[in-house]
């Protein structure tokens, strides 16, 4: 089993000795894996090599190396955390569940918001982002070994690459990986094309070289001359690059102009310009081909001088001038944020770097995920499936109802209950990334009142809840307009009216259209009064309901003007129970009528009949007042018992109970019961509210 210890051991030089220990502890354990011929998948030691060329830190190598599939299958079990420390351990059960996850459908190449979702998903569900370089690297490595497995999974993981492994690799400024990945993708999904380009380049290269040779000579000499060290390289094209360049300008691959390019590398940012200026004066430029991406770096930190000119032969040839720090950040991206000691000195570009983590998978074009990500950055979102593998992006503390109305209003609405991994959970339950969520629905109903009230915690996104609010300012105004209809109605038949021009009372009360008025009567906002009014017919006396039998109080419960024992009874258009503001009416036959103060009937007394009004004020005994209340559910089972036991529990008698039920089983419950005053009331209905299935309980007016 040492035989394998040896050469593995070679590819991980460079290290201190302490570290080089650790290393050596992690390929003893993995010897001991035993081998199997048939195995053709990445292993750790693979991968580890990859990431070798990114000049990355002991523990990304560590855990490259024991996020070995194959360990599993040691006895016993390896414990990382007990022999490398907890972040190497944090790291391998990262990059285990990134080489796991099954969510991409070649679906998603059409579908541009649900991969882009899928990147951000990636880095938020990740504790460290170096496991995503290591993914990267695992991909590498599997897209190597992929001419082993049959043509349909070729095709997946080439396009699963394409579309969301090299463009994260590309965001985090990593393009060796970003090249390779794409490259190797390519060949895989278009392998004529990828020939065809491959062969062409081949065939020209004696040419190409030539040309890049000749003009590295001349470049170099005349630097030399201006005292300028630099370092001259040509740097190759790659394939799927050129092929994309392709389509882009519609051109085939002997028409393109600038497949040759050079890469200069000097010691100073003063260098960079000298020497721009020096290819300037030498070479024919094309102004519009430069790019100054030092003075302007990229999101991800890139920093380059890119110019294009023509040679004596008409050739175009890309050169690219920057420091070797700069040239560091460019191939290596983030990854080279590591290779610094901890506590050394971190320039512009390494903070712009590590800064773009934060903003990793924000992708410039799409303006619906870019306004979602502008003031929240990934790890404050929540990624979860539906049931059809739907991408659905949420903010952090998300509840399956969220879920719900941002898949439809509608479903949000109906939903009732959802299942998360298949498991029924509360509405109230905290998503987590990757979890599958299925919405159980009724075919009818809507939201309850309980869903909008931050403290339960039914709902996070104020989307969501705007949503909420707003069916039942919907519904509200459907009963009101449904109200003022039958008050507009038995008004006009009360007051002998065979018709009555909506429009005209549209105008007068000042509303906007007929449906307002009728609204505005039945919220209350034009009263009985009002209407009698427009109609110049007297005001009707304020009377008790003739069904209803007349209130009386005890003596002692009302003091008149500050005189006890005088008798009144309670106005049924208010109902006014102790507690509420009150006042008086002396009606010549009916006595001292007691109102609330806010009552509609009092608000809009003529100016000789408010003459009528006397002072009074709530006596030193207590004494019950029957009060109507109404109560709106989802479902009636248990209703009527539930509500009767926390009645009883407060020692509160009810007189009379309606409860009606709908096909769609939702109840409609009235019930009258004789209260002390109005914190009585409030504390009662409250209790009420906190009833599973209850979607309003309120006073009846």
């Amino acid at each position: 089993m040492q035989k394998n210890t040896d050469p593995n051991k070679q590819l991980f030089s460079g290290f201190s000795v302490p570290d080089t220990e650790q290393i050596n502890r992690a390929l003893a354990i993995v010897a001991q894996i035993p081998e199997d011929p048939h195995y053709f998948r990445p292993k750790g030691v693979e991968v580890a090599a990859i990431l070798m060329d990114l000049n990355i830190d002991l523990k990304t190598i560590l855990a490259a190396i024991l996020s070995d599939p194959r360990l599993t299958a040691l006895d016993p079990q390896l414990n990382i955390k007990a022999e490398f420390g907890n972040k190497v351990a944090e790291l391998v059960k990262d990059v285990i569940w990134l080489n796991k996850l099954s969510v991409y459908s070649l679906e998603m190449t059409n579908q541009p918001s649900q991969t882009e979702i899928l990147r951000r998903m990636l880095l938020s569900m990740t504790q460290d982002v170096r496991a995503v370089l290591i993914k990267l690297a695992y991909r590498v490595q599997r897209l190597k070994v992929l001419p082993r497995d049959s043509y349909e999974l070729r095709r997946f993981i080439a396009q699963e690459t394409l579309d969301i492994y090299a463009p994260i690799a590309n965001r985090m400024g990593i393009h060796q990986l970003k090249w390779e990945l794409e490259d190797m993708a390519f060949r895989y999904l278009k392998p004529q094309s990828y020939r065809r380009i491959a062969k062409s380049l081949s065939d020209n290269r004696v040419a190409r070289e030539n040309c890049v040779n000749n003009f590295i000579t001349l470049l170099k000499k005349k630097l030399g001359d201006e005292g300028i060290a630099a370092e001259i390289y040509g740097r190759p094209k790659h394939i799927y690059s050129i092929w994309k360049k392709m389509r882009r300008k519609q051109l085939d691959i002997d028409e393109l102009f600038d497949l040759l390019a050079v890469r200069v590398i000097v010691d100073n940012l003063t260098s960079c310009y000298a020497t721009l200026g020096v290819v300037h004066s030498i070479w024919q430029t094309i102004p519009k081909e430069f790019d100054d991406y030092i003075a302007n770096p990229k999101e991800n930190g890139y920093q380059s001088l890119h110019t294009v000119i023509i040679d004596q032969e008409g050739n175009r040839i890309e050169v690219q001038i920057r420091t070797q720090q700069m040239h560091d950040f460019a191939e290596l991206g983030v990854a080279a944020h590591w290779s610094y000691k901890e506590g050394g000195k971190h320039d512009t570009a390494i903070e712009k770097n590590i800064a773009s983590l934060r903003k990793l998978l924000e992708e410039k074009g799409d303006e619906v995920l870019s306004e979602n990500f502008r003031s929240e950055l990934f790890s404050d979102r929540v990624y979860v499936l539906t049931p059809a593998g739907k991408l659905i992006d949420l903010v952090k503390g998300s509840t399956p109802l969220d879920f719900a109305y941002a898949i439809h209003t509608e479903i949000g609405h109906r939903c009732r209950g959802a299942k998360v991994n298949g498991r029924i959970v509360p509405l109230t339950y905290t998503l987590k990334s990757g979890e599958q969520v299925k919405v159980l629905t009724a075919k009818d109903g809507g939201p309850n009142h309980n869903w909008i009230d931050l403290n339960l915690g039914y709902l996070k996104t104020s989307a969501a809840i705007s949503k909420v609010k707003s069916w039942f300012k919907n519904q509200q105004q459907a009963q009101n307009i449904a109200t003022g209809k039958a008050i507009l109605e038995k008004e006009s038949q009360r007051l002998g009216l065979k018709h009555v021009v909506l429009q005209d009372l549209t105008k007068h009360f000042n509303q906007p259209d007929t449906d307002k008025l009728l609204e505005a009567l039945g919220h209350g906002d034009i009263s009985r009064r009002q209407l009698a009014a427009f109609f110049k017919i007297p005001e009707l006396e304020v009377q008790p309901a003739a069904t209803q039998p007349k209130k009386s109080l005890a003596k002692s419960a009302i003091s008149v003007d500050g005189i006890d024992n005088v008798l009144t009874s309670l106005a049924h258009c208010c109902s006014p129970i102790q507690g509420n503001e009150i006042i008086g009416y002396i009606s010549h036959k009916k006595g001292i009528t007691i109102h609330r103060k806010d009552c509609d009937n009092i608000l809009h007394l003529s100016p000789e009949k408010q003459g009528q009004l006397i002072a009074v004020n709530w006596g030193d005994k207590k004494a019950n007042f029957a009060i109507p209340i109404v109560i709106h559910a989802f479902n009636s089972q248990n209703l009527l018992n539930d509500v009767t036991r926390i009645l009883a529990d407060a020692k509160i008698h009810i007189s009379n109970a309606a409860l009606n039920t709908h096909p769609d089983f939702s109840a409609l419950l009235n019930l009258t019961i004789q209260i002390e005053d109005t914190n009585q009331l409030s504390q009662i209905l409250y209790k009420i509210s906190q009833l599973p299935n209850i979607v309003d309980v309120k006073r009846k007016t």
